[in-house]
């Protein structure tokens, strides 16, 4: 009867160590599931870091020839972004950008990319920087979506896409020479 009483007091004993256990280990796990989800928060921030988004992206719906893509870079880093070049399966590209030489409005090729300062913005409009689709492979009607990629100065990508809209702007003419001439008219959307 002794080894009887004896195994009753190591009986409470023995279920409050396996409980302990029991609760080391859910505590464990719940640290272990904790530690495997933390890395991937500093993963998505630092995405978020390196991120550019577009606000109102759109492309000027064209049978042939050449278009432009537009709306507003948002640059949601700390550190200005640079955009180099941009491609698209529906054509090849450039950033352009409007200037006056010799008394003419005219586009060309932007040097040195689009810079978007931190936390800021770079707008791309018509009659302004854009980027221009030199020769469309089949024509882009309005309701159309568009994907593009645009391509920063540290190689890293951002695709986007646009929904191509009717515009007849500022009625511009394109020129071979890459040069553009504008009509006294003013833009309207």
């Amino acid at each position: 009867m002794s080894s009887r009483i004896r195994l009753a007091h190591f009986l409470p004993a023995i279920a409050l160590t396996l409980g302990l256990l029991a609760a080391g280990c859910s505590t464990d796990a719940s640290s272990t599931t904790a530690a495997a989800e933390a890395p991937a928060a500093p993963a998505a921030s630092a995405a978020t870091e390196t991120t550019i988004s577009i606000t109102d992206p759109w492309f000027k719906a064209a049978d042939k020839g050449m278009t432009a893509a537009f709306g507003t870079l948002v640059n949601n880093t700390d550190k200005p972004l640079t955009i180099v070049s941009a491609t698209s399966d529906v054509s090849t590209m450039e950033l352009h950008e409007m200037t006056m030489k010799d008394g003419k409005m005219v586009m060309q090729p932007k040097e040195g990319g689009f810079v978007l300062p931190a936390k800021g913005k770079h707008e791309l409009s018509p009659g302004g920087d854009h980027l221009m689709f030199m020769e469309l492979k089949s024509p882009v009607q309005a309701g159309d979506e568009v994907t593009f990629t645009l391509k920063l100065a540290d190689g890293s990508t951002v695709p986007f896409t646009a929904v191509a809209k009717p515009y007849s702007g500022a009625e511009e003419s394109y020129a071979p020479d890459g040069g553009m001439t504008m009509s006294s008219g003013s833009a309207s959307k």
